[in-house]
């Protein structure tokens, strides 16, 4: 049976429809799981629809996608090995989460002895990388920081040295400690960065900056090779991808700026979603019901984008981390087994935080011609100690977007008619700790390999990135080879001769 033919022939109705018909949606599409309310009653998805993709997720082999990525196969088909970032959470093949809790114990070790003073007295931490290296624990520091903290750590991706050069104005070479985040520890920008962070600590009159620079990458023998002591080089397995590696000794800063225990808390929270995602019929399985909703909007009714809003300024870096995740694992064109993928692969994602966005970007959601799935997060513990109102405002913002969405409002005055009808989810967050954000994260890796198993792709390779940096390479190394007549004039004009 043609499963995808069975989804895109249903007769749905509108959300407002539904709502009309079933009294008891809410309660069939949302969920609860490690303190997170899950809400997709707003969407055109119902109980016939869902049972449809239940069924292509049995005919696709999700159950069987499931059990290999957390019993340590080779799912990475095109580069031939595991995709282990659940080990580094407790699930996952024997051996590799033992050797995942082992480096565990060794990066708490370097995070009591630099607690401890072995490195002399530290105030500021540079933690240096890009993608995965960055976005993770860039997002972690912000959702997670109390205010309170022993350090001051700045995660510096961009090679543009505005980024960098502000925070060497600021930090005090002599009391900040360098880590350099590089799964290959070859990354071009890291190191064109870490090179000038000991330039720095060099001329600010530091004896050793060397002496000062933690390692965390899968290849260290290449980290011993640029000069840094084995001592505080931090292993992880290649088994882990770089945009699923916070998990890993990546997240080092965060264990050491906000603390071991928060970290272990993100890692729970983690594991709990990895067993109900592994656990969880379809039609109660939250990441897989997400995925069925992406799959509808994209295939069915072809919504190029979807748009994710923070309802909550410690959340603001959720829609840069989900780009990374989503548009680098699923954005391919082909399949898993090499034929050509004839369906839409992962949506844009973008978004923003509300309630500036309503005063942005909302006017296209309401009235615009393009429909757009959009999803609301928001926390029903405050962050802060003002006056209720302000939290009180948010929230009430955020649930009401959300209404008026889908409601809409009828006008003769065209310029004053709403259509209405426009999906939105909603995740709901009781508080904002490390279980729930590491709940929240692991919900969207499980929900974007989900969407990969539906359209049969390899969510872990991601070659698209390389063409890019390989012809960069070139414009730098000026190996005489002509690019196009475009290219060369813009070089010719930026650096002339």
């Amino acid at each position: 049976m043609d499963h995808w033919n069975a989804i895109e022939t249903y007769p749905s109705s509108s959300p407002n429809e539904l709502f009309a018909t079933d009294p008891d949606r809410v309660e069939q599409l949302s969920f609860e799981q490690s303190g997170i309310y899950f809400d997709f009653s707003k969407t055109h998805m119902d109980v016939a629809l869902l049972a449809n993709f239940r069924k292509l997720a049995n005919a696709s082999g999700l159950s069987d996608h499931i059990e290999a990525l957390m019993s340590g196969t080779a799912i990475n088909l095109s580069e031939g090995r595991a995709a282990e970032h659940t080990a580094e959470r407790g699930i996952g093949a024997e051996t590799s989460v033992e050797n995942a809790r082992l480096l565990k114990n060794r990066m708490q070790g370097l995070v009591q002895a630099i607690e401890a003073g072995a490195l002399g007295e530290i105030e500021h931490i540079i933690h240096l990388g890009i993608g995965g290296s960055a976005l993770g624990p860039e997002l972690l520091l912000k959702a997670l920081k109390i205010g309170d903290e022993k350090y001051e750590t700045a995660v510096i991706s961009n090679i543009d040295g505005c980024a960098l050069e502000p925070v060497l104005e600021r930090f005090d070479a002599h009391k900040t400690l360098l880590v350099i985040a590089s799964k290959s520890f070859t990354t071009a920008e890291t190191f064109l960065n870490a090179r000038s962070v000991t330039d720095w600590m060099t001329e600010q009159g530091v004896s050793d900056p060397f002496g000062k620079i933690v390692a965390l990458t899968a290849m260290p023998e290449k980290a011993v090779k640029w000069g840094i002591d084995e001592s505080r080089i931090l292993p992880f397995s290649e088994t882990v991808g770089g945009r699923y590696s916070l998990w890993s000794s990546i997240g080092f800063s965060v264990a050491l700026t906000l603390g071991i225990e928060v970290f272990d808390d993100l890692l729970a929270g983690a594991a709990e979603m990895d067993r109900h995602f592994k656990e969880a019929p379809f039609d109660q399985n939250i990441p897989a019901i997400a995925a069925f909703c992406d799959q509808y909007y994209s295939q069915v009714q072809e919504c190029e984008t979807r748009a994710v809003f923070a309802y909550d300024e410690r959340l603001s870096l959720v829609p840069d981390y989900l780009q990374q995740l989503e548009m680098e694992s699923n954005g391919k064109s082909v399949l898993a087994d090499g034929g050509i993928l004839k369906r839409h692969s992962s949506p844009i994602v973008w978004g923003g935080v509300g309630t500036d966005a309503q005063h942005a970007v909302f006017q296209l959601l309401h009235q615009g011609t393009h429909l757009v799935p959009v999803e609301f997060l928001a926390v029903i513990e405050p962050g802060h100690s003002l006056a209720g109102e302000h939290h009180e405002g948010l929230l009430l913002n955020c649930f009401a977007q959300g209404a008026a969405l889908m409601a809409g409002k009828a006008s003769d005055d065209s310029n004053r008619n709403y259509p209405g009808d426009r999906p939105s989810s909603t995740l709901l967050l009781e508080e904002l700790n490390g279980r729930t954000l590491g709940a929240l994260i692991a919900f969207y890796e499980h929900r974007t390999f989900a969407n990969a198993v539906l359209l049969g792709i390899n969510p872990f390779d991601q070659f698209g990135v390389e063409l890019g940096k390989e012809m960069a390479n070139a414009l730098l190394a000026g190996d005489g080879n002509q690019m196009d007549a475009s290219t060369e004039t813009l070089k010719n004009r930026a650096f002339p001769a």
